[in-house]
């Protein structure tokens, strides 16, 4: 869901004014779990305010924060705002803010985009073969000259075809990844890029770092800007994932659920007291729901669920 109504946010703000101001009464916290449950808009609307609100506590001193947020909650300022210049750029602000919680907003002019949970498989027209992952956007650029992809977001698996002379490389942020006949992976994870190379090799060149370095099969890498981290062996199992699993072998239980909660729509959130355990196992990603019930058997956790749109993974009692 790209856009949430007027109502739902009036109703978002509110309650979190109310939760805030330390006065909340244990039946104004009840009543806030069923308003939060009673329909998916509610918790995805919840969900996103939160980005907003720590955006806005970043920017403005905590009065002034509250300020803003009470003149949202005040239906007759908004009427007086309906229709006005300064309205219109109010809706325009909070609506693009809210879209890009969802996902950058770059994402949308992208040539070809998944949503959570969908995965997607492409032919090039030299028939080399694309398959993207949940949530992630590509651009394709072939000329006469390269035959060329930009990675906007989320992983993709690339097997490019043999016989065309021009040179096939993967842009980011980052910097250039040339294949030197191969298939590999690429994923953007904030502010760095990590590729794996499963076949073959790689030349990997940062945008601003030393020249490019050969990074063979069975190796990964992680680059940024400036620099390129030095070569570790690839995770087990890394391209399961095109197959619609998730292979964890000693993996923190964070990033367990950040990518779990790349296939789902709605919130999955973490209590940050588990973040540190670790699980090994295979987990389907395109039934996160499953595998979440698999957690508690192996872990003292348990699930905690807000309706089908909002859930998190808290300490078993």
């Amino acid at each position: 869901m790209s856009q949430v109504s007027a109502r739902a946010l009036d109703e978002a703000i509110a309650w979190q004014l109310c939760l805030d101001s330390g006065e909340a009464s244990e039946q104004q916290r009840r009543e806030f779990g069923q308003w939060l449950s009673a329909h998916p808009e509610h918790a995805l609307v919840w969900h996103r305010l939160g980005g907003i609100d720590q955006q806005l506590s970043a920017a403005a001193p905590p009065l002034a924060r509250r300020a803003l947020l009470q003149g949202g909650t005040r239906r007759r300022s908004l009427r007086r705002l309906n229709g006005s210049a300064l309205g219109l750029l109010l809706a325009s602000g909070i609506a693009l803010a809210l879209l890009a919680q969802q996902r950058p907003l770059g994402d949308y002019l992208a040539d070809h985009r998944t949503a959570a949970g969908e995965q997607r498989d492409l032919l090039l027209s030299d028939r080399s073969q694309i398959k993207l992952n949940s949530r992630s956007a590509l651009d394709v650029d072939f000329s006469g000259d390269e035959r060329r992809l930009f990675l906007r977001s989320g992983e993709i698996l690339v097997q490019t075809a043999k016989g065309d002379p021009r040179p096939f490389v993967v842009d980011t942020p980052q910097g250039r990844l040339r294949a030197l006949g191969t298939r590999f992976l690429v994923r953007r994870d904030g502010a760095a890029t990590e590729l794996i190379v499963l076949q073959s090799a790689v030349a990997a060149r940062p945008l601003a770092g030393p020249q490019e370095r050969i990074v063979e099969a069975g190796e990964q890498v992680r680059m940024e800007r400036r620099q390129l981290g030095d070569s570790e062996p690839a995770p087990v199992g890394a391209e399961a994932w095109s197959r619609g699993m998730l292979v964890a072998d000693n993996l923190p239980l964070a990033q367990l659920i950040e990518r779990l909660g790349e296939y789902r729509s709605g919130y999955l959130g973490l209590d940050p007291r588990l973040a540190a355990l670790r699980i090994s196992g295979s987990f389907p990603l395109l039934d996160s729901d499953k595998a979440l019930a698999a957690l508690p058997p192996s872990l003292p956790v348990r699930i905690e669920r807000f309706g089908p749109w909002w859930t998190r993974v808290v300490p078993a009692p």
